[in-house]
């Protein structure tokens, strides 16, 4: 009881110590939490920006498609399709984390250049979208309903897919494409295996991740808030359950966290598989002259591994030719 009395009311000069540093102890931890779960609502809920474009003049004769997903609103999804050559290969585009689908044209026209049908929208908390992001966890179920709406679509091959994702788009990309085999050709730019991952990046980039215990406290948060996907395990689990289906991995120096992931799920996947090295990351940043070299890049892949149907471009039969009896 001596002891507690003393803690309790400090006399000695140690005890009075002891009780100044565990007071700060306490005060550092509450501000570490305190700060964490603002830096954390910062991260998951970014500024938006606004994506529109004017459909009757825009190049591409695009169409507007809604669609829903688990915990959405009916309608509550649109996103842009640009037709290509009826009865081709769809190719889903999947914007990364802090950017919009607005910001994916020429990517879009590069690609539907080629004949491909191509659809990009814009994921929660994103472009118009209000809501939070969970780094890829309800995003995949998005992509999932995207996916879906367009394969009624009676203009698409509705088996056959493609996807292109950046760092959040890779995530829910990836994740998509592992329970569904209607995709039949990836690219994913700076992928990463735990969406905690990116929760991390993000307290570096406020200059506040020095600090103890603070990334992981704004990952504890993140997880606090995504507890329904407490047991999901990391994408790498199940790159096998991709054999067969081409991937190509996009790994920018200048991003050394992401580029080291994205290198060991490279490392991680089946064939066939292959991996472009880049200067700079982020696509919609890049100059452009690299942006150029980057649509080539993507769009020979896709040529490759996902190509336009012999039997969509055979010519039609001759109207001279004879009925088969």
């Amino acid at each position: 009881m001596s002891i507690l009395d003393e803690l309790r009311y400090p006399r000695r000069w140690y005890t009075k110590l002891i009780t100044v540093i565990l007071a700060l102890i306490f005060f550092a931890a509450l501000s570490t939490v305190v700060i964490a779960g603002v830096l954390t609502y910062w991260i998951v809920k970014p500024q938006r920006t606004s994506s529109e474009i004017n459909m009757e003049s825009f190049p591409g004769r695009p169409d507007e498609v809604e669609f829903t997903a688990p915990g959405l609103k009916p309608a509550d999804r649109k996103g842009w399709f640009f037709p290509g050559l009826r009865g081709a290969p769809t190719i889903v585009l999947c914007h990364g984390y802090q950017s919009s689908r607005g910001e994916l044209l020429t990517l879009v026209s590069a690609l539907q250049d080629h004949q491909y049908n191509v659809f990009v929208f814009d994921f929660a908390a994103h472009g118009a979208n209000d809501g939070v992001t969970t780094f890829g966890y309800r995003e995949s179920d998005e992509v999932r309903a995207a996916i879906d709406v367009l394969a009624k679509r009676n203009d698409v091959d509705p088996t056959r897919f493609g996807l292109w994702g950046y760092n959040l788009g890779a995530y829910a990309a990836l994740r998509e494409a592992e329970r569904d085999s209607r995709v039949r050709a990836l690219v994913l730019d700076s992928v990463y295996d735990y969406p905690k991952q990116m929760v991390r990046i993000g307290v570096e980039k406020t200059g506040v991740g020095g600090f103890p215990l603070m990334v992981k406290s704004a990952q504890m948060t993140f997880e606090w808030l995504n507890y329904a996907h407490k047991d999901d395990p990391p994408l790498s689990s199940r790159l096998k359950q991709l054999v067969g289906v081409p991937i190509l991995f996009i790994q920018a120096t200048d991003d050394p966290e992401l580029g080291a992931i994205t290198r060991e799920m490279f490392l991680k996947a089946s064939e066939p598989r292959e991996q472009a090295i880049i200067a700079h990351g982020n696509f919609v940043n890049l100059p452009d002259d690299e942006k150029r070299a980057y649509e080539n890049r993507v769009v020979s892949f896709f040529l490759t591994r996902l190509p336009i149907s012999d039997t969509i471009l055979a010519p039609p039969p001759s109207k001279s030719a004879k009925p088969a009896h």
